[in-house]
């Protein structure tokens, strides 16, 4: 998974040093368009093997500290590579009040699992985000509509380098493992539950202190 984006690369500066001359400009966009979206996959890739790496050293220790959701749900949306006609929809909640948690777990949790529905869903899926307050908790609901996975994948899916048979390539494995190492690390849990009529749902609870914003300003 490495390889893949690190060989396009290779490949495209080198054929722009060589080439140059003969490209006209329509060419050259595209060949740094794709040293862009393998840079992106490399990056992605680098950083759920560091973020896996911290999770395994079992010494994650969350800073808690004050965050709209809101926000938080936006500038993740503006993050993820939206392709095949995937449609992202979030309703701002404005009953929220501000949550305290980790907002670096938190915001890999949201990268991760939106990405999964992206990459792993059909062209033209229809994605939704929820966030609510509940019994003390952060609640983070990701759902689509997609193929969905097997009841007997449910458990084994957060398992480190487990991938579905017969999905695409392009993926570690390591996304969902993610997920369930920071949300747990914040004192949380993670359900994995098919969807109606189908596709898949994410509920994701975090305990969170909370503090409406004019209660924060006096405090």
């Amino acid at each position: 998974e490495l390889r893949t984006p690190i060989a396009t690369i290779l490949g495209t500066v080198d054929t722009l040093k060589d080439s140059n001359d003969r490209l006209d400009s329509t060419q050259r966009l595209d060949l740094l368009n794709d040293i862009d979206i393998a840079t992106v996959r490399l990056n992605r890739q680098v950083e759920n093997i560091l973020n896996m790496s911290r999770i395994e050293s079992g010494i994650l220790k969350p800073k808690s500290d004050w965050c709209d959701m809101n926000e938080l749900v936006n500038s993740v949306i503006q993050k993820i590579d939206i392709c095949d006609g995937h449609h992202l929809n979030y309703t701002v909640n404005e009953n929220l009040p501000l949550f305290k948690l980790d907002i670096g777990f938190t915001e890999q949790i949201l990268l991760n699992l939106l990405h999964n529905a992206v990459q792993y869903t059909p062209p033209n899926s229809v994605i939704k985000i929820k966030i609510s307050h509940e019994s003390e908790n952060c609640k983070i609901i990701i759902s689509d509509n997609g193929n969905g996975i097997p009841e007997s994948e449910h458990q084994l899916i957060f398992d480190k380098f487990r991938r579905l048979p017969e999905s695409k390539t392009g993926g570690s494995g390591l996304g969902l493992s993610i997920v369930k190492g920071f949300t747990e690390a914040q004192n949380g849990t993670i359900i994995l539950q098919n969807n109606t009529p189908n596709g898949t749902v994410f509920t994701v609870e975090i305990p969170a202190e909370t503090s409406y914003i004019n209660h924060l300003k006096n405090e």
